[in-house]
């Protein structure tokens, strides 16, 4: 029997789910549950075997949507309970210094999660609640929990400190923590089998850009720096968040515009980014304006790719050198466009792109530079599920996790 791992991603009201054959490193099954909680309806999507079935109704919490969930997979396959389940694995964004590795999901961790929700109020929240929820549901089934902060929690200090008084920085625990970890430590550690080069030594940049966008320098593996931090509110411009600002404009729009705590959030992880400038997250109708001649559209690109740019040339010059950059989620991976006007920014350093190879819609792994670049160039699409699937089945597997937490036996009575 094959041996699989379902991998549950919580937001405040969406759920993302995949079941992961840890053979094949395939994903068996997957859907999605939007609108949860919302006044209007929502919708469910289940796809199996190139079949996909959806659902539109009232959805009042992640305990009715999950719920259905288990339902679809009973309804139109495959059947968990013949699916050699080992174990659901379930993404937190922020694990803060208590959760440097992953953990099995308890009372005692869901309420840890939960807590850590002041570093990730977007996310930690309903991710403790999905794993409480599933808990519930498959009683039987090891839960764990798999932070994306975890990889870049081993960031060398001078990276991973802000400049802030050391009394405050200590007491509220503020420190760059990063995120999109499991992508980047999945990408990163992928790229040496597709370029052909040694894992120690090679210094690599890995550029997850998609709705949220992060940027990560990595030598022989292991973090070094990268560009989100206490929250995933720093760094790169993305769809609906500003990325890096002056803090002094928080300061200024209480002031001036006597906007309170809440509604500077909503502004700066939400309203602001490729929205907040063009009225649109989704780069693909930044495009459109920018054919139809928009200049704020126009101008929005411009600043996406300045910062990305930033950033690399920040990694290159931290690392002395780079040997491979890589693209890696939606834009990442879709945008044609977007690597070009990247890579043709650092074209005065040596990089050199194949223009039909960039322009080449695919879902595989692929190096889209020049025999002669100085700079290889690729893209890998990135598998945080799987990432997930493995980590959680080593727990499932060992019965405990790195913090003395042991994997209750099932009671076959």
């Amino acid at each position: 029997m094959a041996k699989t791992v379902l991998v549950i991603n919580s937001g405040s009201s969406s759920i993302k789910y995949q079941l992961v054959d840890l053979e094949s490193g395939e994903g068996l099954a997957s859907g999605l549950v939007e609108k949860i909680g919302e006044p209007i309806d929502g919708h469910y999507k289940h796809e199996y075997k190139g079949e996909k079935h959806e659902l539109t109704e009232p959805i009042h919490d992640h305990e009715q949507g999950l719920k259905r969930v288990l339902g679809f997979f009973k309804e139109y396959g495959p059947n968990l309970d013949e699916a050699g389940i080992v174990a659901v694995g379930h993404r937190v964004v922020q694990g803060g210094s208590i959760f440097p590795k992953p953990a099995l999901v308890n009372a005692k961790t869901i309420g840890q999660v939960k807590d850590l929700a002041v570093l990730a109020p977007l996310h930690n929240g309903p991710e403790a609640k999905g794993a409480e929820v599933m808990t519930a549901l498959l009683p039987d089934v090891p839960q764990i929990f798999v932070f994306d902060s975890s990889f870049f929690f081993q960031l060398p200090a001078e990276a991973s400190t802000y400049a802030l008084n050391k009394q405050i920085a200590d007491q509220y625990h503020i420190r760059r923590y990063g995120a999109h970890g499991t992508s980047h430590e999945f990408v990163g550690s992928v790229v040496p089998e597709l370029i052909g080069k040694p894992a120690e030594g090679l210094k690599q940049i890995v550029l997850h850009i998609g709705n949220g966008a992060s940027a990560s320098a990595q030598i022989s593996g292991k973090p070094v720096d990268t560009s989100m931090g206490l929250t995933p509110l720093e760094g790169l411009v993305m769809g609906g968040r500003t990325g890096d600002i002056d803090p002094a404009v928080v300061f200024h729009l209480i002031r001036n515009a006597h906007m309170n705590v809440d509604e500077l959030d909503t502004l700066f992880n939400k309203k602001s980014g490729l929205a907040g400038m063009t009225g649109y997250g989704d780069m693909r109708e930044v495009h459109r304006l920018v054919a139809e001649g928009n200049a704020d559209a126009k101008l929005a690109l411009d600043v996406y790719v300045h910062r990305i740019v930033g950033y690399i040339g920040n990694y290159t010059a931290q690392m002395g050198g780079v040997d491979v950059i890589t693209f890696t989620a939606g834009v990442g991976e879709n945008d044609d466009i977007v690597r070009k006007m990247v890579c043709d920014k650092l074209a005065p350093f040596g990089v050199k792109i194949d223009e039909e190879k960039n322009a080449t819609r695919s879902k595989e792994p692929r190096i889209i530079s020049t025999p002669d670049s100085s700079v290889i160039i690729a893209i890998y699409p990135t598998n945080e599920e799987l990432a997930i699937a493995r980590k959680s089945a080593e727990i499932a597997v060992a019965g405990k996790d790195s913090y003395g937490n042991v994997v209750e036996p099932v009671d076959e009575a």
